[in-house]
């Protein structure tokens, strides 16, 4: 074991952290400070945090508001990319991982700490995202992942750990799934999820209804952005968090945003997993639907690229480096344009944009129309298809000799 005095952890207050608190005390006898990041996962899931660490052992506990910086500092600007992982992720834990370590650092510094610890596995993505947000932040602080020192496998083994030591904790060897939870989504894993060819039981969903139940009569939405910015909902100005809640709200009574999938981890491993983004799902979609109005033609194409590129950039934990600055400056300079107002309707599980509208509009009905113009020459485009082709037509004369 490692010299190390004092380490944050960064703490949820679940069966992991909580074991992780004495067992860092007895192998590394040192002082343990629990860390907390209130990212949107709700209330019940922080209340009496503070009295759940210092019960496992922790000297202090600090529970930081990130809020507002998570969904303007990190997702809004994810949207601009407009990344989505594999064709369906939304990248709900990826975001949020960056902002969470980011304050981790800061606290570890604001204590004197000279380790940082966190309660990820070692077959997971998320070692890779705190870990690298450590390097990039603090090369200088030793690294703790008991995930990858103890001899512990399982959660009966680690309710046993806890209860050798009269440490109190509300889990139980009867939990099925791996939840996360933030403002953007919920994620779960577990279960009947691990057999990719059992369909997810009623029980897994938990913030959307079953769109086979939601209410037979549509609901529309309409969300304004100025210059990428999300500024209003229905007309209400409404800070970044505050826009997302309201989007959630309307969105999950209405079963949008579940994905059921199976994407590719960083470690090599596929993992089945469940997804609930309601107004994550709003919000991109009449992002990108806003995009289609002011980008033309190359423009759109190349932040296309952006998107997919930095899909792996969120995904794979590489938020702090010149790749992730790079590719957000570009979708940036995309996002001066997307200005205007989209409406979307929300019925039974879909979200479907239903009308746009925007100063930067490229669209004309002039010339757009299939009626009379006087804007088009049609004939025009004959020589345009000539050009267009050439290379096409230059190659089958030389084969044709």
């Amino acid at each position: 074991m490692q010299n190390v005095k004092k380490i944050v952890l960064a703490y949820s207050g679940g069966l992991d952290t909580s074991a992780i608190i004495p067992w860092l005390k007895e192998n590394y006898g040192c002082e343990v400070v629990a860390f907390a990041a209130d990212v949107g996962q709700g209330d019940e899931e922080l209340e009496g945090l503070h009295e759940k660490a210092i019960a496992s052992g922790a000297s202090e506990c600090h529970i930081v508001d990130l809020k507002e910086e998570f969904v303007s500092e990190y997702i809004f600007p994810t949207i601009t990319t407009g990344a989505v992982y594999e064709g369906e992720y939304l990248l709900g834990t990826s975001m949020a991982r960056p902002v969470i370590a980011k304050a981790q650092v800061e606290i570890a510094r604001k204590v004197g700490a000279d380790a940082l610890c966190h309660g990820c596995t070692g077959k997971g993505n998320d070692q890779v995202r705190f870990e690298s947000t450590f390097a990039a932040l603090a090369p200088d602080l030793t690294v703790i992942a008991p995930w990858r020192e103890w001899d512990m496998v399982s959660r009966e083994d680690l309710l046993a750990y806890l209860a050798e030591r009269n440490i109190p904790t509300t889990a139980s060897a009867t939990k099925i799934y791996s939840r996360d939870a933030n403002a953007w989504h919920i994620s779960h894993e577990g279960g009947e999820l691990e057999d990719p060819w059992q369909e997810p039981t009623k029980q897994v969903w938990t913030l959307t209804v079953d769109p086979e139940d939601a209410p037979d009569t549509p609901e529309r939405v309409t969300l304004s952005f100025d210059e990428g910015k999300l500024t209003h909902v229905d007309g209400e100005a409404l800070s970044p968090y505050e826009a997302l809640v309201k989007l959630n709200k309307v969105a999950a009574a209405h079963g949008v945003g579940r994905i059921d999938i199976v994407e590719n981890r960083l470690v090599g491993m596929k993992s089945r997993g469940c997804y609930e983004t309601p107004g994550g799902t709003v919000l991109l979609k009449a992002y990108k639907a806003l995009e289609t109005m002011v980008l033309d033609k190359a423009a759109l194409k190349y932040r296309e690229q952006i998107g997919l590129e930095f899909s792996h950039v969120m995904y794979d934990g590489r938020w702090f480096t010149a790749l992730n600055d790079a590719l957000l400056a570009g979708a940036a300079s995309f996002a001066k344009k997307v200005t205007g107002d989209i409406v979307v309707k929300l019925y039974k599980g879909q979200a479907t944009v239903t009308q746009r509208r925007s100063p930067n509009s490229l669209y004309s009905e002039d010339f757009a129309t299939f009626g009379a113009d006087d804007v088009y020459d049609q004939k025009h485009a004959e020589g345009f298809i000539r050009l267009f082709s050439l290379s096409s037509r230059i190659a089958a004369l030389k084969k044709q000799g």
